[in-house]
């Protein structure tokens, strides 16, 4: 007789508490067959597909799209057995490879036969986790109800994937059915969203649905004494998801590492002079990052104290021997850090290839989250939003962070000679633990000799 088993949302690694779902990749009824992907979901790092790692039939999905499930909340429920399933056995595979299942199924029963449920019945909600957010989720797939008394959609197109497009859309009352998306298969982004709430301002018009008024408090003891808000303040924003990431990790960045920040104009003529040299031979073309990152890991090796971590429980500084080299990206989701395992070992040209495959699966938020964590070190090349300066927050727990700004023709005393040159302002934000300020300038005047003289790079191949 089939058993009904429950697969609970497994620890994704790197300390990750809780997942956002995205888009189900099975409906209940569906057969499923061991390590099949059933859910998309989103992290604070990355969006990955979960596998079930039993085969069988589905017979429950645990929260919406959109809803936010803690780890060790049920996802699914699956009848193992079942003559439908093919009498499939359970097993475990590669739940999220490298990571796998936190514990056993905690819950089994018999399946009994499935009773007639009313259209508007409730779906099962997930007994641990949090409420799914206020609202419908906006979806182009209608909903209907499904076998076991589960939800399922319809087959048709969908219009939206990312749960921040739909809130994005949800909190400002844009109906999404109005849009025609600009991604693939007109997937609409959440650049879509901006764009036609951006279009509505300039209309004098405005798609912000009205706040709900909160219920009157349950208890007799009076509220605290908000201050008013003006009529048209501005819009609450969670702080979650890679946003809430980000600030805890800036937060925890600025309490616990006391940074400084020396910076210096450089020479980068010469530099891009043997870029342009370099692609010109034929063969792969090689990016600039990849030519600062090859400085960098350079660098590193002539002043090691910059590629290290603090362990602050034993009071010691930990020097890495190889350089897992992190680098910004910005996304639709936000700003990320890929990080380039043993880039110490790669050439210019395998740097270039990394950077563009990271860079690539980041924009369509594919990353893993061991792609994004690990990193000794962090070059931020914030040149290509068009700034000259910064003073970069280290990315914890590193210890450095190489910002490299624009590249512009400048005024620049050359060989005795005023001379129109390509100039960069580099900076070096670095936790004054693990070294003074000799070194952090010794690392930094190395930086800038190899950009205004790649053949320096020479000695150190």
């Amino acid at each position: 007789m089939a058993q009904v088993l429950e697969f609970k949302l497994p620890d994704l690694g790197e300390g990750l508490t809780e997942a956002e779902i995205v888009r189900w990749l099975v409906q209940v009824g569906d057969v499923v067959a061991v390590d099949q992907p059933v859910v998309e979901v989103e992290t604070a790092k990355a969006m990955v597909e979960v596998p079930c790692p039993y085969g069988g039939v589905v017979t429950a999905r645990f929260g919406e799209e959109g809803a936010e499930l803690p780890v060790g909340a049920p996802l699914i429920t699956v009848a193992v057995g079942a003559p439908s399933s093919g009498d499939q056995t359970e097993g475990s595979g590669n739940v999220l490879v490298g990571y796998g299942t936190s514990e056993a199924p905690a819950r089994r029963r018999r399946v009994r036969p499935a009773q007639p449920v009313p259209a508007a019945a409730p779906r099962p909600a997930a007994p641990s986790g949090p409420a799914a957010p206020s609202g419908p989720a906006v979806s182009s797939q209608p909903v209907t109800s499904g076998p076991a008394g589960g939800s399922t959609v319809t087959d048709g197109p969908v219009a939206v994937i990312s749960p921040l497009v739909r809130r994005l859309a949800r909190e400002n009352g844009l109906d999404l059915r109005k849009l025609t998306g600009s991604g693939p298969d007109g997937l609409i982004l959440r650049a879509d969203v901006e764009g036609a709430l951006r279009a509505a301002q300039e209309r004098g018009t405005s798609h912000v649905a009205p706040a709900p008024v909160p219920a009157p408090a349950a208890t007799s003891a009076p509220a605290p004494a908000l201050a008013p808000v003006p009529a048209g303040a501005g819009t609450r924003v969670p702080l979650k998801g890679i946003r809430g990431a980000v600030a805890d990790k800036l937060s925890r960045s600025r309490r616990e590492i006391p940074d400084a920040t020396c910076w210096v104009d450089a020479d980068a003529t010469e530099l891009v002079r043997a870029r342009a040299a370099m692609n010109a031979a034929g063969g792969p073309k090689i990016s600039l990052v990849a030519l600062l990152a090859r400085i960098c890991t350079a660098a590193l090796a002539r002043f090691p104290e910059l590629n290290s971590t603090v362990d602050q429980e034993a009071r010691e500084i930990v020097r890495f021997d190889h350089v897992h080299l992190g680098f910004a990206a910005q996304t639709e989701r936000g700003l990320v850090v890929p990080v380039v395992r043993d880039a110490h070992a790669r050439d210019a040209e395998g740097l270039t290839a990394e950077f563009a495959r990271l860079t690539e699966t980041a924009r369509a938020g594919g990353l893993t989250p061991a792609e994004l964590t690990g990193g000794t070190f962090t070059l931020n090349n914030y040149g290509v939003f068009g700034v000259d300066g910064s003073t970069p927050i280290i990315n914890h727990p590193e210890a450095a962070m190489l910002g490299v700004g624009r590249i512009v023709p400048k005024p620049w005393v050359h060989e005795g000679e005023l001379a129109v040159r390509q100039v960069v302002q580099l900076s070096l934000t670095f936790d004054h633990r693990v070294c003074d300020g000799g070194t952090a300038g010794g690392f930094l005047r190395y930086v800038a000799d190899c950009v205004e003289q790649p053949a320096v790079l020479l000695r150190t191949l």
